[in-house]
């Protein structure tokens, strides 16, 4: 059939053809996109070399089909599990992971050394010139874990599934509410919640324990839990 005819026709019955727009995320990962991929450095080693010295970051989604769906970026500390840096964002753009880098080197600067790692997948967020250059002037080293590989950043996948089997997201309908909910939730998450492969600690607790050799009192927030120190010590 002749495409003028298919196009009278259409006109004389109303009819529209969708169109599949192209997808901007998608467009914009191919204009991130670099050759550039960092060794596994790492080598699932995330607790052997102490607090501070191996940083696991990745991106995921928020979603509870009523606020907009949300990104989140966080940066752990992969020997005593703490959130060190995360930024909530309504898109994929690459600033908000860029925020991230800056935020952790704001609070955390002064903890952090020029062996320490940022390790992550091969996303294209952290191939790009922005990131790679970002975390050079950071005097951070990069690292990556193999393609399809989720096993090389296991406690950031693990920190990930804790964090949306625990936070309530059914009363949040807007933006700032859902990242009012996941602060309450990270706070509580730094140092309320007790860890039994952090003896015992909550993430904050136990990085003061790793750097000073002095296992906390008992606080009321962690009644339930035995201090004992000389077990630990």
């Amino acid at each position: 059939m002749n495409i003028k005819k298919i196009r009278r026709l259409m006109k004389k019955y109303n009819l529209r053809c969708p169109i599949r727009k192209a997808n901007p995320y998608r467009r914009m990962s191919k204009a991130m996109a670099t050759a550039y991929v960092a060794p596994n450095i790492v080598n699932r080693e995330f607790e052997e070399h102490g607090p501070r010295k191996i940083l696991l970051t990745d991106i995921t989604y928020i979603i509870n089909n009523k606020a907009p769906r949300c990104y989140m970026s966080t940066i752990i500390d992969a020997c005593t599990k703490e959130l060190l840096a995360w930024v909530l964002s309504q898109s994929l753009e690459i600033d908000f992971v860029l925020d991230t880098i800056n935020q952790l080197v704001e609070k955390h600067g002064t903890d952090l050394s020029t062996e320490t790692l940022i390790h992550s997948d091969q996303g294209s967020h952290y191939t790009s010139i922005k990131f790679i250059q970002l975390v050079k002037d950071a005097n951070l080293r990069q690292s990556m874990s193999r393609r399809a590989n989720c096993w090389d950043n296991a406690p950031q996948e693990s920190f990930f599934g804790h964090m949306k089997d625990e936070l309530d997201l059914s009363n949040c309908y807007t933006f700032d509410e859902i990242e009012k909910a996941i602060t309450d939730w990270t706070e509580y998450y730094n140092t309320d919640r007790y860890q039994w492969d952090l003896v015992k600690l909550a993430p904050v607790e136990y990085y003061k324990y790793l750097t000073t050799g002095v296992y906390p009192l008992i606080t009321p927030k962690a009644k339930g839990y035995k201090a004992q120190s000389e077990a630990l010590q």
